[in-house]
């Protein structure tokens, strides 16, 4: 009897299964990292078929990986469920390894799995959650920015899926150092050209609104570049976290929460210094603007001092919240024409943020500095707003 079900099984593989197939793979090679798309050429684009079905346990008993489970019923063989859509090059590869020791049928189905519950979830997602991809890097002292596609992509799942392939990349490459005025002049400058002709087109006419923010940049820049964006438009901020590496978000942590220190005499030039990351010490103030100076300062409890303190997104919405009451605050002390000297240590999306939360016309000019470790100073980087 079994001789006979061997000799009833051909390698034809019904229309219906071969449909079933495509749709699970989503028309993508199944074998894991490849995920080649197998209805156009790589080369040319045209539209062509390069897909290769595969089995998981081989259509012969002395092949790769022999029957399996499928020794007392060979007809399952091509059933869906014992197939995988493949290039040419990885249904080689599978093959080549005789014995099934490497790519075993447990592997492989597990492959299949992961790869049909990744297609299932992607396209689970509402259209709603479509998100532009903008990467904004900048030299920090002497280094590069790295911003890696597949990180972001990685942070936005499941919640936000790209609009395209391509992100919209804001960054430059300046020749200049830091700590020259020609290196924020041109930065800043450059920040202004790229956002008008990049996003504000987007902001205007594309269906998509919303953007997903990766960006590793000077402090008076990330600033700049919020207040660009301002919270008018729908814009998730992302934090590159140490620990766990990463920027995914992490859980809000217990105990933390923004201060507010007025100063004792507000009769003197109003400065803002925010020490989230690093405390700020006064006298470095001083030993730039002079000693009549009205230091306002927004910072957190001791234990959250550091570069990692931003772990969820909630505490950016608390920050939008508390620069605003800030800039309430300093008005009515010191009038909404008088420029505001702002001294930042804080991270990366906080500095967006600060920046979303600027109000254009009711808000004080920003005068903002930035920490040059070659001056071993602070010193005048970016203005926002009219400073005359």
């Amino acid at each position: 009897m079994a001789n006979k079900k061997i000799k009833e099984v051909t390698r034809y593989i019904k229309k219906d299964v071969e449909r079933e197939l495509w749709a699970r793979a989503a028309g993508r090679c199944q074998f894991n990292g490849c995920n080649r798309i197998l209805y156009k050429s790589p080369v040319t684009q045209e539209r062509v078929n390069i897909s290769e079905k595969a089995h998981i346990y081989s259509f012969s008993e002395d092949g790769p990986r022999g029957w399996g489970p499928f020794k007392k019923n060979p007809q399952g063989l091509n059933d869906v469920g014992n197939l995988m859509l493949m290039c040419h090059d990885c249904h080689k590869t599978i093959d080549q390894d005789k014995d099934g020791t490497k790519y075993s049928g447990s592997l492989l189905q597990q492959w299949k799995k992961e790869h049909e519950h990744r297609v299932v979830t992607v396209t689970g997602i509402a259209s709603n959650r479509k998100s532009h991809v903008v990467f904004y890097g900048s030299n920090i002292g002497e280094q590069r920015s790295p911003l890696q596609q597949e990180d972001a992509m990685e942070a936005m799942f499941p919640e936000r899926y790209p609009v395209s392939e391509n992100s919209v990349c804001l960054s430059m490459s300046c020749s200049h150092e830091d700590k020259t005025a020609a290196f924020w002049e041109s930065e800043s400058a450059h920040l202004n050209r790229a956002f008008d002709q990049k996003i504000l087109p987007l902001i205007e006419n594309d269906q998509t609104k919303h953007f997903s923010l990766f960006s590793l940049a000077p402090i008076p820049l990330l600033i700049q570049l919020g207040a660009l964006f301002t919270d008018k438009i729908s814009v998730e901020t992302y934090q590159p976290i140490k620990e766990p590496k990463g920027w995914h978000w992490q859980e809000f942590p217990d105990g933390f929460e923004f201060l507010i220190k007025k100063p004792k005499d507000v009769n003197g030039t109003p400065v803002l210094v925010l020490s989230l990351s690093d405390i700020i010490n006064h006298e470095r103030i001083r030993a730039v603007m002079g000693e009549q100076v009205s230091v306002w300062e927004l910072t957190v409890p001791e234990e959250f001092i550091g570069n990692d303190n931003i772990r969820n997104r909630a505490q950016l919405s608390l920050m939008r919240s508390v620069i605003r009451k800030l800039m309430v605050l300093i008005k009515d002390v010191h009038g909404v024409t008088t420029p505001l000297s702002v001294f930042p240590a804080m991270a990366v999306s906080c500095s967006i943020e600060m920046g979303r939360a600027r109000m254009p016309k009711a808000d004080m000019p920003w005068v903002i500095y930035d920490q040059n470790n070659k001056e071993k100073k602070f010193i005048k980087a970016i203005t926002i707003g009219d400073s005359q």
